[in-house]
């Protein structure tokens, strides 16, 4: 794993901060909770790494999930961004695709967020490549020392150079970079050549907009980490998750924050196909509930869903990474009423501080935690080693929402809350299940995050799912995934060609470059890697479609048969038909660089052991308007492979599992939970 064999996950949540120690020469993991510190993520991650470890300069490596970039974006406290682009496209981030971004096509109440780079900020200077990438107006270098003035007058912090078709030739984006840069100290600069090599100027642009809207908060944020880890004495490196599933160094980050935005729902999505590689589970769907919001993917043959092109908060973003679909929807959300009678639940959380009202730090209003606590479902166990539940609170707020809306007694409003946040859930998943052609039964649930397994067995059967996995640790699972992902990185080129007309060899040395560029990349990092490897792709459509699929494949294209035997098998999974004669074309090369870093391995149980060691006193808990008493387990001593019926409650540091009536569980010899619906 490392030289001195300790390595550490952290995942900052919004509301918890999870740490994950590895010893590989003992083999012990060790994991805990810390309350998140908002206002300087650096501090939790600190605290939660002394919490663990008497001195850090005994750590080998430390791997990280941020909801920086993440936060920045939400709250849109980013850096003032000017935009220097080709001249006649300085709206270009105005005018858009003309359309609404997905998923909020057929929303009405959507309104497209404005640009974020103002009008005044964006400036035009004379220059322009053709699509092949030929020299069309050479670049006025003279204009740019006025527009150097004008950024500077603006008081921007960061700088985007975007220019037309960069993509094909950046030297006009690359000189324009480094003449503004040497007037304008201090600065940051970012080019679309850099961060997105592709066709599609729109896309192209926001992308690269958003990344310098990023560049100052994470800088900031990553040598406040720096410092704070030097001065508490580690030494090794610091990688952080980037959106695709793989781990980066805090250069790159720095460099690139804008792939860092599902840094930590990432974690969560390689920790849980970690997991179930270990138990040969190939098609299942995770549901990462955390105390701000809850992270849905769907993983299918053991390889998570991915895109090339999403929005986040309603700015396009172009390149791959892991399709998670987010809701807001936590253990923190507040539940409240709208419009005099209306019940709803979140966005908005009590995150960290005050957070939820049972515990017991000034939060009044009720959410998804307080409610749970009201229904008997969660124990006494501190939360992050530090909180305790007071029950008493959480009745008082959740009685208060219930005389607001007419509701009888707090016990059916604490079931009302629970069942619409279940199905905002719920809906989470089929909206990348059922409305992508995909059938929830035939996948198992796989929650997580600390409030996750406590709505697993409610959630799968609002789907008609009948089996669910909590894995080793949910509540830390996403910091596990940290320590068990590799180095990822995504080389991409646009090659537009027919099929019909296909120059294998040309695609063949375009994917040996990327090759040798990412071998390249991974051998400067300094980081221990077991071997690199290398996956191809192609973005492929029907010829004039506007959108393309992206094909993976098995190895170097050898026949133009194979690639489009390849796209057909691709179309007809995501649309269920394809036109098996018509025109298809090549629009991008993607080669995705993995560099296989050491793994933890978990120790099988051994059989043996009695329930009874296991059972907790047993509780009421309120099941359907009903107040009944249910078995409670620990989860650490529960018995391999030996059944039980719900309703249940597994207790553990970290996380609260409720198994509802109609349910059977056991715990298989990797320590997982497995549930399966009765009858």
């Amino acid at each position: 794993m490392s030289a001195n064999g300790l390595v550490a996950g952290v995942d900052v949540g919004g509301t918890f901060t999870d740490i994950v120690l590895f010893d590989a020469a003992s083999g012990a993991l060790t994991v805990t909770k810390v309350p998140s510190t908002p206002a300087n993520q650096s501090e939790g991650v600190i605290r939660g790494l002394e919490s663990v470890l008497d001195r850090l300069d005994a750590l080998g490596r430390l791997v990280h999930g941020t909801t920086v970039s993440t936060n920045t974006i939400l709250q849109r406290s980013g850096a003032d961004v000017a935009m220097v682009t080709s001249e006649g496209f300085g709206d270009v981030l105005e005018i858009g695709r003309t359309r609404r971004m997905l998923p909020s096509l057929y929303d009405p109440t959507f309104v497209r967020p404005p640009p974020l780079v103002p009008r005044p900020r964006r400036f035009e200077v004379a220059e322009r490549r053709a699509a092949d990438g030929s020299m069309l107006v050479p670049l006025d270098e003279e204009g740019l020392a006025g527009i150097a003035e004008r950024i500077r007058a603006s008081g921007a912090e960061a700088v985007a150079v975007c220019f037309l078709h960069a993509w094909a030739d950046s030297g006009n984006e690359i000189r324009a970079r480094d003449v503004l840069a040497q007037r304008l100290p201090g600065t940051w600069f970012t080019t679309s050549s850099e961060v997105v090599p592709e066709f599609r100027e729109y896309e192209r642009f926001s992308t690269t907009v958003i990344n310098a809207y990023l560049l100052p908060v994470i800088d900031r944020y990553v040598k406040a980490l720096g410092t704070r880890l030097d001065r508490a004495g580690y030494r090794g490196p610091v990688l952080t998750m980037s959106s695709a599933g793989g781990v980066m160094d805090l250069d790159t980050a720095r460099t690139l924050p804008v792939w860092t935005i599902l840094s930590g729902p990432a974690g969560g999505v390689a920790g849980a196909t970690w997991i179930a590689g270990s138990v040969a589970l190939e098609d299942f769907i995770t549901c990462d509930m955390g105390g701000t919001s809850t992270d849905v993917c769907l993983i299918e043959s053991g390889r998570p869903a991915t895109s090339t092109e999403s929005a986040f908060m309603g700015y396009p973003i172009k390149g791959r990474q892991i399709d998670i679909n987010t809701v807001g929807a936590g253990g923190g959300s507040i539940a409240y009423v709208e419009g005099g009678s209306v019940l709803n639940v979140g966005p908005r959380s009590a995150g960290a501080d005050p957070g939820p009202a049972c515990y017991g730090k000034g939060g009044t209003e009720p959410t998804v935690t307080d409610a749970n606590v009201v229904l008997g479902r969660v124990g006494h166990r501190p939360l992050g080693g530090a909180i305790r539940l007071d029950p008493e609170r959480a009745r008082v707020a959740v009685a208060d929402l219930a005389t607001r809306l007419g509701i009888p007694d707090v016990e059916t409003m604490a079931e009302g809350i629970v069942r619409l946040v279940v199905a905002e859930m719920a809906n989470a998943i089929r909206e990348i299940s059922i409305e992508r052609g995909y059938d929830p039964a035939r996948f198992t649930l796989v929650p997580f995050g600390g409030a996750g397994p406590m709505h697993a067995t409610q959630i799968a059967a609002e789907l008609g799912m009948r089996r669910v996995l909590v894995p080793l640790d949910p509540g830390n699972l996403s910091a596990l995934g940290l320590l068990v992902s590799d180095q990822r990185r995504e080389h991409v080129r646009t090659f537009l060609a027919p099929l019909a007309n296909l120059d294998l060899d040309a695609i063949v040395a375009a994917l040996g470059e990327q090759e040798r560029a990412g071998r390249k990349e991974m051998q400067a990092s300094g980081e221990e890697v077991l071997e690199v490897r290398f996956a191809h792709a192609l973005d492929m459509r029907y010829a004039r479609q506007g959108f393309e699929l992206t094909v993976d494949l098995a190895g170097a294209p050898s026949e133009p048969d194979d690639v489009r035997r390849a796209f057909l098998e691709a179309y007809v999974r995501q649309y269920g038909h394809a036109h098996a004669s018509g025109d298809i074309e090549i629009v991008n090369l993607r080669t995705t660089v993995i560099g296989v870093t050491p793994k933890p391995r978990v120790r099988r149980l051994q059989h043996g052991g009695k329930m009874a060691d296991a059972t907790l006193p047993a509780r009421d808990m309120v099941v359907e308007g009903k107040s009944v008493p249910v078995s409670v387990y620990e989860r650490e001593r529960l018995p391999v492979d030996v059944e039980f019926e719900g309703p249940a409650v597994i207790e553990e540091a970290g996380a609260t599992t409720v198994m509802l009536p109609g349910w059977r569980g056991r715990r298989d010899d990797l320590g997982n939970l497995r549930f399966e619906a009765v009858g």
